[in-house]
């Protein structure tokens, strides 16, 4: 797993889903240790007149997002959250143009027994190897 949640503002029309997805499970992979293969990712973009920040939309130049990422509770560092964190919003600064430093990167830890995948808890599947 993780499964993430990304929301992006852009005027770019020369950036993609797909390599948003590539970049961040790239990231996950390296940065968390997660299983490239159980990674989802959901990408949706938005014009930047509908991204408000401080009650002001985005300059028709300038970009945002929040990224949304839950992982299962207890299988990362305080160092690795961090250091996903900034290779993040790294990386999304060289894909968008002229991106706001008020965007955002949240990474929730979720109990083993409250989430999974393939009818199958994370706890389930650590319990039975």
């Amino acid at each position: 797993m993780p499964y993430l949640r990304v929301r992006i503002a852009t005027h770019a029309t020369t950036v993609t889903a797909a390599q948003v997805a590539s970049t961040l499970t790239d990231l996950a992979v390296n940065k968390l240790g997660k299983n490239a293969a159980a990674a989802a990712v959901d990408v949706h973009f938005s014009a930047p007149s509908d991204w408000f920040i401080g009650g002001q939309a985005l300059a028709p130049d300038q970009s945002s997002f929040f990224i949304e990422i839950k992982l299962t509770a207890g299988t990362n560092t305080r160092d690795e959250k961090a250091a996903f964190i900034k290779a993040a919003y790294q990386a999304m600064s060289k894909l968008l143009p002229h991106v706001a430093t008020t965007s955002y990167i949240v990474l929730q830890d979720v109990g083993a027994d409250s989430w999974g995948y393939g009818g199958e808890t994370q706890e389930f599947r650590y319990i039975h190897g």
